[in-house]
């Protein structure tokens, strides 16, 4: 058992990994996508960033990546930037839920 809250990240790892599981399980692969919608938008707006910095040999799309960082330079607080991101990523769940449940019925 750890003590400190920045080593202990074995139930966020594991809710993730029952999550996933759950979805190939009922054969549902497609719904990660919106259940995890804030993380695919985090890592593309690196990936954007980077290609787009080496092809352009310099210039950037964000003022930073990954798009959080980008926000906080526009002069977004930290809390709205978190309640934002809560609101989009509770918004994708419920259009999961729903998907999910018109396919049980």
């Amino acid at each position: 058992m750890c003590n400190n809250s920045y080593s202990c990240h074995g139930a966020g790892v594991f809710l993730m990994g029952a999550v996933a599981g759950m979805a190939f399980a009922f054969d549902m692969p497609l719904i990660l996508l919106l259940v995890g919608v804030i993380y695919i938008v985090e890592t593309l707006s690196d990936i954007i960033q980077v290609g787009y910095f080496k092809l352009s040999h310099g210039k950037r799309i964000f003022k930073m990546a990954p798009i959080h960082h980008h926000f906080e330079m526009c002069g977004w607080s930290e809390i709205k930037i978190v309640t934002v991101f809560t609101a989009v990523s509770t918004l994708f769940c419920a259009l999961a839920l729903f998907g999910v449940m018109n396919r049980m019925m």
